[in-house]
């Protein structure tokens, strides 16, 4: 009987770990990768319990360099932080001072910074889709477009939109960034150049191995 019960264990316990590994995600990390809304308005994609290289990305919603970065090497960001390779800190801010450039930034960043962790990843994306053009004459990103945009990336947040109830922080917090231009990309503090834009080259830095891209 004893050895009848040890063998039902033993079965119990292969079956659970084939369920565990069943219901894992290759390149998976151990830890919680979770999105986090820092003070300053920043966001924060890592795993909880890692300690990788820092990717600080401070990009202008309203730049069309900041856009093309977005379209070539997003998903590449999100996949190494999320396989826990990376901790990529998202910095919204507002470079520029000519009109309409300077308020259709500054609505957008506001805008997001209404947006709750689980829809922001989302209403980014929403935001370069929609990015006023030609770039230094449309203005756009009005704040009834902002809120549309949040509810799709499933945020209802309309009231918090349309007073732009964070400009004045949003400002505030730029204020006090030190960037030239954007985007701007640091990789554990080194400013990185084209190899940014590059979806291996940029995981090569990161990993300091031959990354592939996706």
């Amino acid at each position: 009987m004893m050895k009848r019960w040890a063998a039902v264990a033993v079965a119990c316990a292969v079956l659970a770990l084939i369920g565990v590994l069943a219901f894992s995600e290759p390149g998976q990390s151990d830890g919680g990768v979770r999105l986090l809304r820092q003070a300053d308005g920043s966001m924060v994609l890592a795993d909880t319990a890692g300690d990788a290289p820092v990717l600080d990305l401070y990009e202008d919603f309203d730049c069309p360099v900041c856009k093309e970065l977005h379209g070539r090497v997003d998903p590449t960001i999100q996949r190494l932080a999320r396989e826990g390779k990376v901790k990529v800190v998202f910095h919204p801010v507002t470079i520029f001072r000519d009109e309409p450039m300077r308020s259709n930034s500054i609505r957008a960043a506001a805008a997001a910074r209404c947006v709750p962790e689980a829809g922001w990843l989302a209403f980014r994306d929403e935001l370069y889709a929609m990015q006023p053009a030609p770039h230094g004459t449309a203005s756009g990103f009005t704040v009834e477009e902002l809120a549309a945009a949040a509810r799709k990336a499933g945020a209802q947040v309309d009231e918090c939109v349309t007073s732009q109830s964070y400009a004045k922080e949003h400002l505030a917090q730029t204020a006090k960034v030190r960037i030239e231009g954007t985007p701007t990309v640091l990789l554990d503090g080194r400013m990185l150049g084209q190899e940014a834009f590059d979806p291996a080259a940029l995981e090569r830095a990161i990993t300091g191995g031959d990354g592939v891209s996706v």
